[in-house]
């Protein structure tokens, strides 16, 4: 994961869409590492001893490690991988990560009636701002995809994330409705966390059998129980997930092929552009001319 964060400018046309987006991004929190980060603008920054108050909603997920969360409505919580941390505007909080474990962390702030709506139905609440989801591919893709968008800043883009904003929100409330009739399997948890693992990754190199160690189980087991879950190796899966990022990339033409290769860790250019042409059928430069 490369730590990003963007803060957004928004019309007044994009505020009467209903919801808007204000800031995304998305941090990994290294042991022992101060937080929050200090290059983060004066009206979000916040000490642990102060804590701070925000004229905005934002939702964290917490894909990696655990920490503590604490509100007015909500009291101390602990917060553990897996874990949506709800923010309210106007509501004092405060939250960290554990010193011995860090975390990984994906956010989204954003207002609007929509919301504010949502609120007074009660199907998210200020006493009940921690929800645990679990680990699941689909929120951490959903969440990035509304950090690239962001931060491309494209004419039109706003309705768009709101509209990815309120997916997100159907996605989280239909997972907690869903936990009260179906204890989740193990191997699927398993599964979910890999996948969840290759994506916040997806720039670094990332081997197969550190994936499994990290998730306590053997690399003959995972690379078995990968494939027949998801009917694909794990490795393979990898590799799709880079070549789909780089269709992301390809679209913006000031970024050079092998810059591309680089940031997703390809070997070299050379390779990076064979294997783009066998699972695409073009090369990377043939794929960007199509996307102008």
């Amino acid at each position: 994961m490369t730590n990003s964060y963007k803060y957004l400018p928004t019309s007044e046309q994009d505020e009467s869409w209903g919801l808007y987006v204000l800031n995304a991004g998305c941090s990994r929190i290294a042991k022992n590492e101060i937080y929050p980060a200090t290059a983060h603008p004066a009206h979000h920054y916040f000490t642990w001893d102060k804590g701070r108050i925000l004229d905005e909603y934002q939702l964290i997920y917490i894909t990696k490690g655990e920490g503590i969360f604490e509100s007015a409505n909500g009291k101390k919580k602990h917060i553990d991988e897996g874990s949506i941390v709800l923010l309210f505007p106007g509501e004092w909080h405060r939250f960290r990560p554990d010193e011995r474990t860090g975390w990984d962390e994906l956010w989204v702030g954003f207002k609007g009636p929509i919301m504010d709506n949502l609120i007074q139905q009660q199907f998210f609440q200020q006493r009940k701002p921690v929800l645990h989801i679990g680990v699941h591919e689909n929120i951490i893709h959903l969440m990035l995809e509304i950090i690239e968008k962001t931060q491309r800043e494209k004419t039109g883009y706003q309705p768009l994330v709101a509209g990815m904003v309120m997916h997100l929100l159907g996605q989280i409330h239909t997972l907690m409705k869903q936990q009260s009739f179906k204890a989740e399997d193990i191997t699927e948890s398993i599964i979910n966390k890999a996948r969840v693992i290759f994506r916040t990754n997806i720039d670094q190199d990332i081997s197969i059998e550190k994936v499994a160690e990290e998730l306590n189980v053997s690399y003959a087991w995972f690379r078995k129980a990968f494939k027949a879950y998801s009917g694909i190796a794990p490795h393979q899966y990898l590799l799709q997930l880079k070549i789909e990022k780089a269709k992301t990339l390809l679209t913006d033409h000031s970024r050079q092929v092998k810059e591309i290769a680089y940031a997703l860790n390809f070997k070299s250019s050379f390779y990076f552009s064979k294997l783009f042409k066998e699972k695409t059928g073009f090369t990377p430069e043939q794929f960007r001319k199509t996307k102008t």
